[in-house]
Order: C-alpha cells, then sequence, then structure tokens
C-alpha cells in the first residue's frame, strides 16, 4: 500500500519520525549527564528545549502518520496501525507532562527523568510496530508496476559458497 501521504512518492510519515525520536533520546542524554553531575546547568536546559522540539516534531509526524492510518485497509496492519498511533499519542502526552513538570519542579528532579526513560522506552516500542507495518506489511511502501523494474541479484562474490 503506497503512502497517500507523500511527495515524488516518498511517504512523509518516515521523513518526519527522526526529528522527535533524536530530540527525545537527545534529552533524556542530556538528564542523565546533568543527574550525574557531568555538566552544568545548561544540560538541564538542553533536556527542556530539546524535549520541547520532540513534542513540536512528534505532531509533525503524526499528521502524515494519521492520513496514512486512514487510508488503510487491511485489517491486520491496521490493528498495528492503530496500537502503533495510540503509544505515539501516549508518547507526545508524557513528553507534554513532562515539559510542564519541568516548568514547576526544581531542576534535577526524579519525576521529569523517570517520564523521559518511560517515554524513550515506549518509543523503541512503537518504533518496533512502525517497522513491522513497513517492513513486514508494506504500509506505505510504492509497489512497483506489472512487468516494471524489478531489482536485479547482486552478482555473488564467492563468500559464504
Amino acid at each position: 500500500m503506497a503512502s497517500r501521504a507523500s511527495v515524488l512518492k516518498h511517504p512523509i510519515h518516515p521523513m518526519l519520525v527522526p526529528f522527535p525520536i533524536g530530540l527525545w533520546i537527545f534529552s533524556l542524554v542530556s538528564d542523565i549527564i546533568y543527574g550525574l553531575g557531568w555538566g552544568g546547568p545548561i544540560w538541564h536546559d538542553m533536556a527542556f528545549y530539546t524535549m520541547a522540539g520532540g513534542i513540536v516534531g512528534g505532531l509533525a509526524a503524526a499528521v502524515p502518520g494519521l492520513v496514512d492510518y486512514w487510508s488503510m485497509s487491511d485489517p491486520e496492519p491496521k490493528k498495528i496501525a492503530k496500537i502503533h498511533m495510540i503509544l505515539n499519542v501516549t508518547i507526545v502526552g508524557i513528553f507534554i507532562v513532562n515539559l510542564w513538570l519541568r516548568t514547576t519542579l526544581a531542576p534535577g528532579a526524579s519525576l521529569p527523568l523517570i517520564l523521559s526513560l518511560l517515554g524513550v522506552i515506549l518509543l523503541g516500542l512503537s518504533g518496533w510496530l512502525g517497522g513491522e507495518l513497513v517492513y513486514v506489511h508494506g504500509v506505505a511502501v510504492e509497489s512497483s508496476p506489472p512487468g516494471g523494474d524489478k531489482p536485479k541479484p547482486l552478482p555473488r562474490t564467492g563468500m559464504g559458497r
């Protein structure tokens, strides 16, 4: 099933998801660096701003993801996509609450760190499901036209014979 949210046959959702993933993971790393005393207050600030950027990126990635979800008709991958979507909405919610807590709690409070860790763990699970959709079920993969160009097998190099 090709993606309806695409540019020149390239799906938009996978173009956008690296931003929240990278920003939220870096936010957690920044928290750890600050919490262990390996860096000054800039690391606490870095965690805050990268988390905020991850929220913006996650919401941006959700729009084409939702378009792809609505265009799905096969019930098996749609069930996986629904779980993927619910997890992602939950993750964004966790990081929104986390960001708000950071404006009310003292720097280095443990609850924001716990929420970041939970969010990143759920992110890994959601990413696994996203990979399942693409690599197992072919969601958002452009099919080749009948008789169209098919990949040619790589020549054998003599290794593993």
